[in-house]
């Protein structure tokens, strides 16, 4: 066999010019005597690919002493550079190349069963080479602890697998996945019921991201109670950097305070004693309502809270939205965002600023009673001053995209600090969306804006429509009001905190019945108060709403609170 190359380095032993190349591009070291059947010879990574004979045979080969001090051995031994014990390397049949009695590399073998199948190398520029077949091996050190047991200890890296054997005292399991955190899911897939055989899997991957996300995904494999994840001291990067720097004690410590795996968002509470200290003196603050009666039913609105106004059509929900983004910006210091989706951002800013004038603006004929001065004094006495920058509205009349719109609720939520948000409405936001369904799209969007309340901490007043029911008398006759008349879905009731519905008989013929509006609670998952809470009554006059009392049963007086 005629030679190409000669005198190229060799992949194995790391000697500078004992493989000799061969025209099929496979290379023989005459040095450490290993086969490479696809030697790159330009100094990238090589995977080998031999036989188990082959292995055998190089490898007994390598452990024969060596007579030249300049030429690589591969021995069993103290392995320096990593500060492991010759002792853990003997267990875990690891070898090194030593070249002048330094650590060149490491050689560490992986089985199929009990029939060594591969041997990957680690050498000294941190780069790794593949000898035999690596596809059906099992973890690195699974061959040496038989199945079954109390504890084992599962690393992402080999030295980190022999450094915490080392460090608990050389008496639990540890092994290790062949791939580091990349492919540690796929090497635990293949090697689940060796894992699945212990009482406790303590995962010990890197202290670094991938490291701590490839625990957790691993974690999710394991039979629920079993998997515990390791929390190494935040100045240390794995088991070996601990066992290198002589904090024995340290990791032992954080092995037994290994924290049962348990899936986001669910707590186990005696581990919650100082988050509870910390919590119990919090009290949420409440923003009062506008009117006297809500605030006995509900004690106010939270920040944190989704609140769902709802009514027929004609019944008023606008104007007592109006009351209420007008109440934010002048009882609070907080920034409100409002989103109203039938309606241009001027119109929605000219029904704010009416509440400030006791004026329907919204109405030419009234708005002609006013000089420009005036409208503008009110558009900066309620936008300008002292609320500059605190007041943000939504610039687009009609459907948008319902990702574009949840986009524009986040911005104003997180990038504009809005405490407070009013969508008005849930169905123009169905609207927006491509699903058919509307009880679907419904369920998709409540599960938005509760996860964007949960998230964010803003509190939330969202207007619903109600859906039209059977007989004779409907909403506009004033028929009271069930969660089961919410329009789409029963996910409004159930993902809100708080549902508020309003009732009016717009068809009777007294003039005050007509215009006074029941404010009913369907739901207050905050007191557990629910009915009437409150009357308001419509004055044509300035469009506002006055809070009124009924003293004589059904009689409607018109009396303000």
């Amino acid at each position: 066999m005629a030679f190409v190359k000669i005198h190229q380095p060799c992949t194995e032993c790391l000697s500078s010019d004992g493989a000799g190349i061969n025209e099929d591009g496979s290379a023989f070291c005459f040095s450490c005597r290993a086969y490479m059947r696809n030697y790159m010879g330009d100094g990238e990574e090589t995977i080998v690919e031999e036989t188990e004979f082959e292995i055998h045979k190089r490898n007994k080969k390598m452990e024969e002493p060596d007579s030249f001090s300049s030429q690589p051995s591969l021995v069993f031994a103290e392995l320096t550079d990593r500060k492991l014990s010759l002792a853990t390397a003997k267990k875990y049949g690891v070898k090194a190349t030593l070249v002048d009695g330094v650590v060149a590399s490491h050689h560490y073998p992986y089985f199929n069963g009990h029939e060594l199948a591969a041997t990957k190398v680690r050498r000294k520029d941190k780069t790794f080479i593949w000898s035999g077949s690596a596809k059906e091996v099992g973890l690195f050190g699974e061959n040496l602890f038989k199945a079954g047991g109390k504890f084992i200890t599962l690393t992402e890296g080999e030295c980190d697998a022999m450094a915490a054997y080392e460090l608990m005292g050389s008496k639990w399991p540890a092994v290790s996945v062949k791939s580091g955190a990349a492919g540690g899911v796929g090497d635990v897939k293949a090697n689940l019921e060796y894992l699945e055989s212990f009482d406790n899997v303590v995962i010990n991957f890197d202290n670094d991201k991938p490291g701590k996300e490839a625990a957790i995904e691993i974690a999710k494999l394991l039979t629920p109670g079993k998997a515990k994840i390791m929390a190494l001291p935040v100045d240390f990067k794995d088991a070996n950097d601990m066992l290198r720097q002589g904090r024995h004690a340290a990791y032992v410590s954080s092995f037994w305070d290994a924290k049962i795996y348990t899936p986001s968002g669910v707590l186990n509470l005696s581990e919650q004693f100082l988050a509870y200290q910390e919590l119990r003196n919090n009290k949420v603050e409440a923003i009062p309502y506008p009117w006297f009666g809500l605030n006995t039913k509900l004690e106010g609105m939270r920040a944190g809270e989704l609140v769902t106004l709802t009514g027929g059509t004609g019944l008023g929900k606008s104007s007592v939205t109006r009351e209420i983004e007008h109440w934010l910006i002048d009882q609070t210091d907080d920034n409100v965002g409002v989103i109203a989706l039938e309606e241009n951002w001027s119109r929605t800013a000219e029904g704010i600023m009416a509440v400030e004038a006791n004026a329907k603006l919204h109405l030419d004929s009234v708005k002609a009673n006013y000089t420009d001065e005036e409208l503008d004094g009110y558009f900066k006495k309620v936008f300008m001053g002292e609320n500059d920058g605190r007041v943000w509205i939504h610039a687009h009349h009609g459907v948008n995209n319902v990702d574009d719109i949840f986009s524009k609720l986040r911005y104003m939520i997180i990038g504009l600090d809005c405490k407070w948000i009013v969508v008005d409405h849930l169905h123009m936001l169905v609207l927006s969306t491509l699903e058919s369904d509307e009880r679907k799209a419904i369920d998709g969007i409540m599960h938005r804006l509760r996860t964007l309340v949960e998230e964010t901490g803003c509190g939330m007043i969202l207007v619903s429509h109600l859906r039209r029911v059977d007989g004779n008398r409907g909403h506009e006759n004033g028929i009271e009001t069930g969660l089961n008349h919410l329009r789409g879905s029963q996910s409004i009731a159930q993902l809100s905190d708080c549902v508020i519905a309003l009732e009016r008989n717009q068809q009777a013929d007294d003039d005050i019945e007509a215009s006074t509006t029941k404010v009913r609670v369907l739901k207050s998952r905050y007191t557990g108060d629910v009915g009437i809470a409150t009357h308001l009554l419509y004055d044509q006059e300035t469009g506002r709403l006055r809070e009124t009392h009924l003293p004589d049963g059904d009689e409607f007086t018109g009396e303000e609170l």
